[in-house]
C-alpha cells in the first residue's frame, strides 16, 4: 500500500504556471504571493521552515499519466490529462486505449495499463512517464557507460553499474509520481502534491517520486548569497508597488487583451532570445511592436470590413493603453524580470543535489544541463513551477516531440 505526504490544493493538476507569470494572471496579489513563495524557499534552504512549504523536483517526463481506481465504478484505469476532458478518455482495457488514442502514445499507455495495475493503487495518481523498454539506449559519456532515456526535452543518464541503473535495466517502464487525487468522481477531484512511497517492489516498474532531497546539507546560503538574494527580492517588491495600478487591470484570459499578449510576448522573447533578458526600456518598445503586429494579424485574417474595424479598434485601444501606462508597464516588466532572477538564484541552489545526470541532445552530442525545475507547493497559495526559462523553456519550445497529446 502506498503512502503519501504532501499538500492539498483545489482542482486538477492539468497545468502549472511559472512563478513570475503570477503578476499577469492574478495582479498585485499574484505578485505578493510570488515574493512570499521565494522567501519561503529561502527559509527552507536555510533550515527555517515550519512545514508550510513543500518543494518537489519537476521531472521532464512525458506524457502525463493518470491512473488508479475510478471511484464511480471501482475499476482500474489509465489515461492522459484527457481523463479530465469534458468528454473524458478513460481507458480500462487495451481496446479502450486503441479507440481513444493512437501511435506511440497508445503503445505506451498499453504498457502502463498492464504494469501499473500491478502496483496496488487504491486511489488516483498522476505521474510523468520516463520510459518504456524500447526508449532505453546505452551510450558512453566521458568514458563511462550509461543507460539514457529522453521522455521530452532532457536526456536522463544513469550509470549502468549503479543500483538505479540495474533497476532500470530490469524494468519494462519507468514513471515518477507526484500527485494524488481524492474525490467521489472524476469531475470533482482535489489534487495533493508531495511524496508518494510504499509501492510493492516490482522489477517490471521503475517507480520514483518527486521529493526534493538535500542529502548533503550543502544547499544553504552563505552571508553574501543571502544579501544578494534579499537585494533582488527588495527590487521586486519595489517594482511591484509601482506597477500595482496596471497589474490589476490586466486580463490574462482574453487572447486579444494587453495582459494576455504580454504573457505570450515573454514566451516569444524566451523562444527567440540568445542570452539574458534585454533592458526594460527595450522590452517595452519590443512589446508595443509585438502587440500591434499580433492584432494586425487578426485584421489581415478576416475579409469583412466590419470585422476588420473591430480588430483595428481593439488594436488602437490596446496601444493607447500601453502608451498611457508606460511607467507602470516599465515596473511591471521590471517586476517580472526581478522575480525571474530571484527564482533562478534559488534554482541554482536547488540544483546542487543531483542523483541522475541531465543532458540536452545537440547536433554535436550531449550538453550537460540541470533538472527541468521544481514545483513549490504552499498550503494557502497553491502550486507554481520554478523553471529556468532561458535554459530549459527555450529548449522545450524548439525540440521536436516524438509523442502526441491525447
Amino acid at each position: 500500500m502506498f503512502s503519501f505526504k504532501g499538500f492539498i490544493t483545489k482542482g486538477t493538476n492539468t497545468h502549472l504556471e511559472h512563478l513570475e507569470d503570477s503578476i499577469i494572471d492574478r495582479g498585485s496579489k499574484g505578485g505578493k504571493d510570488a515574493v512570499n513563495f521565494l522567501k519561503s524557499i529561502k527559509k527552507m534552504l536555510t533550515g527555517h521552515i515550519g512545514g508550510r512549504l513543500n518543494v518537489t523536483v519537476k521531472w521532464d517526463g512525458a506524457p502525463a499519466v493518470i491512473c488508479g481506481i475510478n471511484p464511480e465504478n471501482g475499476k482500474f484505469f489509465v489515461g492522459t490529462k484527457s481523463v479530465f476532458n469534458v468528454t473524458p478518455k478513460v481507458n480500462y482495457s487495451t481496446g479502450d486505449i486503441m479507440k481513444n488514442h493512437d501511435g506511440v502514445l497508445a503503445q505506451k499507455l498499453i504498457v502502463c495499463l498492464r504494469e501499473l495495475s500491478k502496483l496496488g493503487i487504491t486511489g488516483i495518481l498522476q505521474g510523468d512517464l520516463l520510459f518504456t523498454k524500447g526508449d532505453l539506449k546505452t551510450v558512453t559519456i566521458d568514458e563511462q557507460e550509461f543507460y539514457t532515456f529522453t521522455p521530452n526535452t532532457i536526456t536522463y543518464a544513469v550509470p549502468i553499474n549503479s543500483d538505479i541503473g540495474r533497476r532500470i535495466a530490469r524494468a519494462r517502464m519507468g514513471i515518477v509520481f507526484h500527485t494524488v487525487y481524492s474525490g467521489s468522481n472524476l469531475k470533482n477531484l482535489k489534487a495533493s502534491f508531495g511524496s508518494i512511497r510504499g509501492f510493492p517492489k516490482l522489477t517490471s516498474v521503475f517507480v520514483t517520486d518527486a521529493t526534493y532531497k538535500d542529502a548533503s546539507g550543502s544547499v544553504t546560503f552563505n552571508n553574501g548569497e543571502m544579501a544578494q538574494f534579499d537585494s533582488i527580492i527588495s527590487m521586486a517588491e519595489g517594482s511591484l508597488y509601482k506597477a500595482e495600478a496596471i497589474l490589476n487591470q490586466f486580463n490574462s484570459t482574453d487572447p486579444l487583451a494587453v495582459g494576455y499578449k504580454l504573457k505570450s510576448f515573454f514566451n516569444f522573447f524566451i523562444r527567440n532570445s540568445q542570452g539574458d533578458m534585454a533592458k526594460v526600456k527595450e522590452l517595452i518598445e519590443s512589446f508595443r511592436s509585438y502587440y500591434s503586429n499580433m492584432i494586425q494579424q487578426e485584421v489581415d485574417a478576416v475579409s469583412k470590413e466590419e470585422t476588420k474595424n473591430k480588430y483595428r479598434a481593439i488594436r488602437d485601444n490596446g496601444l493607447d493603453f500601453i502608451d498611457k501606462n508606460k511607467n507602470a508597464l516599465y515596473f511591471t516588466i521590471a517586476s517580472w524580470i526581478s522575480l525571474q532572477r530571484a527564482k533562478n538564484f534559488l534554482i541554482r541552489k536547488l540544483n546542487q543535489i543531483q542523483s541522475i545526470g541531465h543532458f540536452i541532445r545537440t547536433p554535436d552530442g550531449f550538453r550537460v544541463t540541470n533538472p527541468e525545475g521544481y514545483v513549490a507547493v504552499d498550503r494557502v497559495r497553491g502550486a507554481v513551477k520554478l523553471v529556468d526559462r532561458l535554459e530549459f523553456s527555450r529548449a522545450n519550445f524548439n525540440i521536436a516531440k516524438d509523442w502526441v497529446k491525447g
